[in-house]
């Protein structure tokens, strides 16, 4: 058993971050002592790990949620729901890749239109298409 400060050292997040998880019902102490500190199981341990590594592949807290849900009761549930989480993930990913990339290409535009030269701003290529909207090339 470990008391919360124990288990945010051991799984490398903050005491804060754990009770935040239990608000969200993401994990849960076993019990508490007779002074109510919370007392965690090792299947903590493997939850907070399990979150950590899911947050580090994009997915939400919700989606944790609701896969950790789906771990706890995996006879009940398909791998195919599993994937759905996947490939609802990649989508996005691969949707904010592309406006990442059409900002990053317009950004590259403006910039190569402007001198970048001592004058004064008041001709600056890049702030009179920010204020014309005079960026069809950007897509903006």
């Amino acid at each position: 058993m470990y008391r919360i400060g124990e288990l945010a050292k051991l799984t490398g997040v903050s005491n804060d971050t754990l009770r935040y998880y239990e608000k969200n019902k993401l994990i849960a102490p076993a019990g508490r002592t007779d002074a109510g500190y919370r007392m965690y199981e090792d299947e903590a341990v493997r939850q907070i790990r399990f979150i950590q590594r899911a947050k580090g592949v994009g997915f939400t807290l919700s989606d944790i949620n609701e896969l950790l849900s789906i771990q706890l009761e995996k006879t009940e549930h398909s791998c195919h729901e599993v994937k759905t989480f996947t490939e609802a993930k990649l989508a996005d990913v691969q949707q904010k890749l592309a406006e990442l990339n059409r900002i990053k290409l317009a950004l590259e535009k403006l910039n190569e239109a402007c001198c970048g030269g001592p004058e004064s701003a008041e001709h600056c290529s890049i702030l009179q298409a920010l204020e014309t909207g005079d960026l069809a090339d950007t897509r903006l």
